[in-house]
């Protein structure tokens, strides 16, 4: 959730005060959920705006991640986006920038990118606008909002589109009991890309399979039951993106023989899965770094975007708050 630092937009060039936003990391479907599911990840994207005249970069990464530095840049146009869409002249700042979140790997690096772009519009405009109407304008931008909505609210998220056209969501904590792992290549996977090889219709037969399997997903997820390895898989986007990913679909269909609960990450070619919280997952190292992965244990974010203006804190109203995000630029 994110803390508006005014009640009212900025009117004139230099009427803002320079925030920091902090995104999580995505993973999207989670299986049979495609275009519709969503959780978030504790691995961030970390922007903040600082004086237009103390960079000549638009955007620079402090990291060194190799992005565009321009008004090309993703941050910087879902900013512009956000500016235009509420009729506000666009604050000539700069941004800087940190991610621990890998570019194509199916990990949400895009749409984090939307969602701290617009967060930060946010914060430094002081537009009044709801997470709901920010995941709207994210989810024109992104095209679904399987990766938006966690990355704005946190947590697990349904999504669809009612009878009447109006974009629904609903948030809730993903159990405690079920950790994330993430299963990471080297290579890059464009989303682009591999929504080219999505299959144009299904039979009666698979689209029936799968919403019975998404019905089981999400309450495992969210501890209703167990999770079962064999129904994390689905029938839509996992086949088809197997053949332009046979690492991926090697080592998913590996993991799931192992009664491992695991899934194609968004686009690929990263995997996820579940496991309870107290497992030792030293036995997967080896199966994963056969494959060209890397395993990496973390935890959900149930935050989502967070900010912080310049001399206080969004989350305790401290000037030193040791949680804000601008102590991980």
């Amino acid at each position: 959730m994110c803390v508006a630092a005014t009640d009212r937009p900025a009117e004139a060039a230099g009427e803002f005060r320079h925030h920091t936003v902090q995104v999580p990391a995505t993973s999207a479907n989670l299986g049979a959920g495609f275009d519709a599911f969503g959780i978030a990840l504790d691995r961030h994207l970390i922007v903040r705006s600082v004086p237009r005249s103390s960079q000549g970069e638009r955007v620079r990464a402090l990291d060194g991640t190799e992005v565009p530095t321009g008004d090309d840049n993703l941050v910087w146009r879902s900013f512009v986006a956000f500016c235009e869409q509420h009729d506000i002249a666009v604050p000539d700042l700069a941004i800087v920038a940190r991610t621990e979140i890998p570019l194509e790997r199916g990990l949400g690096s895009s749409s984090a990118a939307i969602v701290a772009g617009m967060t930060l519009a946010r914060e430094v405009t002081g537009v009044p606008v709801g997470d709901p109407a920010l995941v709207e304008l994210a989810t024109d931008v992104e095209g679904h909002p399987d990766n938006v909505a966690p990355a704005v609210l946190g947590g697990l998220v349904a999504c669809a589109r009612g009878d009447d056209g109006q974009l629904v969501i609903r948030r809730t904590n993903p159990t405690p009991a079920l950790a994330p792992l993430l299963f990471v290549p080297t290579s890059r996977q464009s989303t682009e890309a591999a929504r080219t090889v999505l299959p144009a219709s299904l039979s009666r037969a698979e689209v029936a399979e799968q919403a019975a399997r998404a019905g089981h997903v999400l309450a495992a997820l969210t501890g209703a039951w167990p999770p079962a390895a064999s129904l994390s898989g689905d029938r839509l986007h996992e086949p088809a993106r197997a053949s332009v990913m046979p690492a991926s679909a090697e080592l998913l269909a590996t993991l799931r023989r192992a009664e491992v609960h695991a899934w194609l990450s968004g686009a690929g070619p990263s995997v996820a899965a579940v496991v309870d919280r107290h497992r030792d997952p030293a036995d997967l190292v080896a199966l994963a770094e056969e494959r060209g992965f890397v395993i990496e244990t973390g935890d959900w974010d149930l935050s989502g975007a967070r900010s912080c203006p310049d001399g206080a804190c969004g989350l305790s109203g401290l000037q030193d708050c040791p949680l804000c995000p601008r102590h991980r630029l």
